[in-house]
């Protein structure tokens, strides 16, 4: 089995996929001449919710109709770091090596700017992330129907 077909590797699955659209979004942006406009960002969580949201149905299909909430807690959160953690390296990598002068527009125009390099701010996308996938999934379980403790699955 391959890793878009295992259903115990559904975390990397749609984590991947996730971190595929936060870059394409990214570079979306970046080629419109969008990236300074804050408000737009906003659609990353769009697109967080919609590959944590697609992960726990994807959970939910191939384990027989099966989700309970602390393995939905593990895999929505483990979604979220998963997408977040490959595009924070997409987005260290890029302003590391691909467009520098993004990176210094970044210290030039943020107001905590001075103390940030390409390491710090990698890390800053990837702990915001992190936590919004930590939020999103709490939020999704509790709309999603997860099985009763005494529930096998």
């Amino acid at each position: 089995m391959s890793l878009f077909t295992d259903p115990n590797r559904i975390p990397e699955n749609y984590g991947l996929r996730v971190a595929a659209g936060l870059t394409v979004y990214f570079l979306i942006m970046k080629f419109a001449g969008l990236l300074h406009v804050v408000e737009l960002r906003m659609f990353n969580l769009v697109i967080l919710v919609a590959g944590i949201f697609f992960a726990l149905r994807k959970f939910k299909q191939t384990h027989e109709d099966h989700l309970n909430y602390f393995r939905a807690l593990v895999t929505g959160v483990a979604t979220g770091a998963i997408g977040s953690i490959g595009f924070a390296v997409f987005f260290w990598v890029y302003v590391s090596f691909l467009d520098p002068d993004l990176m210094q527009y970044i210290i030039d125009h943020e107001p905590m700017g001075r103390f940030l390099n390409p390491y710090i701010s990698a890390f800053i996308v990837a702990l915001e992330g992190v936590f919004s996938g930590l939020l999103v999934t709490f939020v999704l379980i509790n709309y999603i129907t997860t099985d009763e403790p005494t529930q096998g699955g």
